[in-house]
């Protein structure tokens, strides 16, 4: 993994910690930026749906992940993606120039808003999160609209997009660690998308997920998938990650206010 050359930035970053479980895409987006940052950080694998209280009072949109350091609180993987950008310019994350970086900002919001829309919020939560969390059974047909008709258009859009070799903006951007985290959560929910129809997609997200910033993340996040909620911490403990002194877990899920139904 990368490591920063900034001193100052590295004086307030070195007790960052991250709220959120690995298995979101979003967690594993900010843990990647950390990672490739060479940010060392601690972890509470909280389930949003199982935050307590006080975890409201840190999102109040009950989402994950947070950001922690000494000197700020923030929400929102773009905002704290931009934060980490600023306090650790080294290496650049961002492209410099105007124009590719705002091309790269389209992307990340693009994967935020539609791709999340799609892969996370409508396969995801109704192969794994109704079952997991809410115990409802499977809408069988709600997942088979989305992944026949709406991810088409999403991986019809990416093929455009992405490079036959290499990454969009040349190295590791934004832009991958914005979009290619979905697809674990994609193939968590078996769903596979088809290599002869998307070819350069498929190909290059294979190559980002093998990356170690973020294959070290999937990696630990694969088994939480199929372990109870509860034992969370105590397995990605055991399988070495460094874990905050506290955790905002309590046992009893709810939904946020911007909660998908």
């Amino acid at each position: 993994m990368r490591h920063t050359n900034s001193t100052s930035s590295a004086l307030y970053l070195m007790t960052a910690a991250i709220i959120g479980s690995p298995i979101s895409p979003y967690a594993r987006k900010v843990l990647a930026m950390c990672a490739l940052k060479g940010i060392e950080v601690e972890i509470d694998p909280l389930v949003a749906f199982y935050g307590d209280d006080r975890f409201t009072k840190l999102s109040p949109v009950r989402r994950i992940p947070v950001y922690r350091d000494a000197r700020v609180t923030l929400c929102d993987s773009s905002v704290i993606c931009q934060y980490l950008e600023d306090a650790c310019p080294t290496p650049r994350l961002y492209p410099e120039e105007v124009a590719l970086r705002a091309q790269a900002r389209w992307l990340e919001e693009y994967a935020d808003t539609r791709i999340g829309d799609v892969f996370a919020w409508r396969i995801f939560q109704a192969a794994v999160i109704d079952p997991g969390v809410w115990g409802r059974p499977r809408d069988k047909a709600a997942l088979e609209a989305a992944v026949t008709t709406e991810l088409p258009q999403i991986m019809d859009y990416l093929e455009e997009q992405v490079p036959a070799h290499g990454y969009i903006f040349g190295d590791i951007s934004i832009a991958e660690i914005s979009i290619v985290p979905y697809f674990a959560n994609l193939n968590w929910a078996r769903v596979e998308p088809d290599a002869n129809r998307w070819p350069k997609t498929v190909a290059w997200v294979a190559r980002v997920r093998a990356e170690p910033a973020f294959a070290h993340y999937e990696k630990l996040a694969a088994p939480l998938v199929r372990t109870p909620i509860a034992d969370h911490r105590r397995v990605l403990g055991e399988l070495g990650m460094k874990l905050t002194a506290d955790t905002y877990f309590t046992a009893t899920p709810r939904r946020g206010p911007m909660t998908v139904k």
